[in-house]
């Protein structure tokens, strides 16, 4: 997961210790949090389904951004670094080193994050008022959950697991069969998934 490498900083003093530092690092509550590597199945989960949304999406005013680009809660100030983000709002396309309206997150889990991503992660992400959607990407096994806000502002939650032939992100009218979004990971007991285009 992620420790505590400076405590009690200012935004300005973690901007500029993240441009000086070599490895990432998360902005919560004050602290300066160092941010682990991932896995092979974690990275390539991820760049998948970030290869699709940006096939999908190309030509139109939405943005899709990789693990590097922040995401800044401005309620609360605490920044984090999502594996997959999508914008769709110009002010954020003005913005250079964060962003602040997102409208879907992605977030690939692993054993050491899950639960802070399911919590505390998650109630921080329900601070933006633009977040439509946040996903979660089980990389072992074959299970894509969507918690989806409604007009109310409340959230459903809707799961594909092995037997879903196709995933959609239906805050972009996104759909992506689930083979490519495995595409190269080896699950226990199964073959690496092939390509499906």
């Amino acid at each position: 997961m992620t420790i505590a490498v400076k405590p009690f900083s200012t935004f300005e003093d973690y901007l500029a210790f993240e441009d000086a530092s070599e490895t990432k690092h998360e902005y919560v509550n004050g602290e300066i949090r160092g941010m682990s590597g991932a896995r092979d199945e974690h990275v390539t989960v991820s760049g998948n389904v970030l290869s699709l949304l940006r096939a999908a999406l190309r030509g139109g005013p939405c943005r899709v951004y990789q693990s590097d680009m922040k995401v800044k809660v401005v309620t609360t100030g605490n920044v984090f670094y999502p594996d997959v983000v999508v914008t769709c709002d110009a002010a954020d396309r003005e913005s250079k080193l964060f962003k602040t309206s997102p409208k879907l997150i992605v977030e690939v889990l692993s054993d050491s994050t899950a639960a802070y991503d399911r919590g505390d992660k998650f109630a921080e992400y329900q601070k933006l008022p633009s977040l439509e959607e946040y996903v979660l990407i089980e990389p072992l096994r074959r299970r894509v959950e969507c918690f989806r806000r409604q007009s109310d502002g409340l959230w459903i939650y809707v799961s594909f697991d092995e037997t879903a032939a196709r995933v959609i992100f239906s805050s972009l009218a996104f759909e992506a069969a689930m083979d490519d979004i495995y595409e190269d990971v080896e699950i226990s007991g199964q073959q690496p998934a092939a390509s499906s285009q």
